[in-house]
């Protein structure tokens, strides 16, 4: 998608820890990312250490719950109000653990992405989440984990794939150690992913 600017306003959608958020700030402040700027950060979960991540680098950051709106529409309602307030032209969902309405995604459509991991197609979709994919990939017994980054349409983890990386996995895994090699491939490729949609190389046919 070519970007008619020269920089990409970035929304990232968070709800836990933001460490796929601070990577993402470390690739803009080391060059990587040069022609990304994160414009907000927004939270469904108002005690994200993501939001405090935000507030250090002087990132605006705002949190969005279901004890703040309770009805759904409205909810949804406020998130699109907010991220088009911004001039967003990317949403990153790094880490963010509700569901997104179907205006939303319409208006972004090609324009949000994901990071999940496992290697979709396997381990993705309702109740695969954090400590539950990783524990489900060694119950299954498979050789190999990894990450996916993807844009995000209707469905849960079925959008096309922009990027997989695979990690092993050891006999000595447990969910912790699998989760934390994985991590470090989510780090470098959700950043890797900007890039590409900054640089105008995404394809999105």
């Amino acid at each position: 998608m070519e970007q008619s600017k020269d920089m990409v306003n970035i929304t990232v959608l968070v709800s836990g820890g933001g460490s796929n958020l601070q990577s993402i700030m470390d690739h803009i402040e080391n060059g990587y990312l040069d022609k990304a700027r994160i414009a907000q950060v927004i939270s469904s979960n108002p005690d994200a250490y993501a939001l405090e991540r935000a507030e250090k680098s002087g990132i605006p950051g705002i949190s969005i719950t279901k004890a703040q709106w309770p009805e759904e529409k409205e909810r949804q309602r406020i998130i699109l109000e907010k991220v088009q307030a911004v001039d967003t032209d990317l949403i990153v969902l790094a880490g963010y653990m509700s569901i997104l309405g179907q205006e939303l995604i319409e208006t972004y459509r090609n324009r949000m992405i994901n990071i999940h991991p496992s290697l979709i197609p396997k381990y993705c979709g309702k109740g695969f989440y954090g400590k539950h994919v990783h524990r489900a990939v060694l119950e299954g017994g498979e050789p190999e984990s990894g990450a996916t980054v993807h844009f995000v349409d209707e469905g849960i983890d079925t959008g096309k794939i922009i990027l997989q990386e695979k990690v092993a996995v050891e006999p000595e895994d447990t969910a912790d150690t699998l989760a934390a090699r994985v991590l470090t491939v989510e780090h470098r490729i959700l950043p890797h992913a900007i890039k590409l949609f900054c640089d105008g190389k995404l394809g999105t046919k």
